[in-house]
């Protein structure tokens, strides 16, 4: 599957006046009034937007399985607000500064030690919570972060540093790019710097993936990271950013790998490590069901959904 044939798509549902409305909110009236505005405004989406439900079903109906129409309509609005918040949260942080947003530094300590070793870092996570959040935190390292995101076209999202003059804290590696970004992120970690990588999306050929059980069925997930932690030596982290119940986001170092050298290019040598992330992913969305924000069917097999 090409990168132009993936089955997501990263785009905002919202017109860029509806995400005007927000950003004037939180600049005149403050965060609580664009919490408040949010509530009624995920409604209106949950209620008379069938897409919007339709997005979060493949995913709902296996993290809830045997949920009759209305619990499923009440999990619907629950992640829809979930996404909501953090989308929020992401232009508080540009507009108004750290200040006004709770982020814990607790896990960089861990990744300091990762990153002293002298092999680069890679942080491999997923789409849940705020890593934009999670991202901004890492400035706390005093080094080079390094982003491997694809931003298509016509996404009206801002990334928080868009809010203002500042420039990104982290430097973006396109997965669209020559040869997949992959010479780029191998420099990132020779230059002892951190490399970061969703682990639960593929964005290039199928033949770089592997299958895995996840929530009941079958997913495709990509193996570059290890391939490349494999190639360098460097340490590999698994973090899941995402918001507590008291608001304060939190960045969860939840596993730490270590990939062997040498394993080749078989897409099987690599299986092993997908399966520790997805295990940990698993464990995270059962404890967090609306911090998990992939709004298409990961179980689709390929050209469907």
């Amino acid at each position: 599957m090409s990168a132009t044939s993936k089955p997501w798509s990263s785009r905002s549902i919202g017109s860029t006046w509806q995400h005007n409305v927000f950003y004037t909110l939180i600049r005149c009236g403050g965060k609580q009034a664009a919490y408040t505005l949010l509530l009624f405004v995920v409604l209106y989406y949950t209620l008379f937007r069938p897409e919007v439900r339709n997005r979060s079903r493949p995913y709902l109906k296996r993290r809830f399985p045997g949920r009759s129409s209305l619990p499923l309509l009440r999990d619907s609005y629950l992640l829809t607000l979930g996404i909501g918040r953090t989308l929020v949260d992401r232009a508080i942080l540009g507009i108004s500064g750290p200040d006004n947003i709770n982020v814990s530094l607790e896990g960089t300590s861990m990744l300091a030690k990762l990153l002293a070793e002298g092999r680069g870092l890679i942080l491999i996570t997923a789409h849940v919570g705020c890593w934009q959040l999670a991202m901004s935190s890492l400035t706390a390292l005093d080094t080079q972060v390094n982003l491997l995101i694809h931003r298509e076209e016509g996404d009206l999202d801002r990334h928080f540093f868009e809010h203002g003059s500042d420039k990104p804290p982290y430097r973006i590696i396109d997965p669209a790019g020559y040869l997949g970004g992959t010479l780029e992120m191998l420099q990132v970690l020779k230059n002892r710097e951190l490399l970061c990588i969703m682990g639960d999306r593929s964005m290039g050929s199928e033949r770089s993936t592997v299958s895995v059980a996840f929530l009941g069925g079958s997913v495709k997930l990509p193996i570059s990271p290890y391939k490349i932690a494999s190639a360098t030596g460097a340490p590999v982290a698994v973090i899941f950013p995402h918001r507590s119940k008291s608001g304060v986001y939190e960045l969860q170092v939840a596993k730490i790998m270590r990939i062997p050298g040498n394993l080749g290019r078989s897409e099987r040598a690599y299986l092993p490590f997908a399966r520790e992330f997805i295990t940990v992913l698993e464990a995270f969305v059962a404890e967090n069901p609306y911090q998990f924000f992939n709004f298409y069917d990961m179980w689709a097999k390929q050209g469907e959904g």
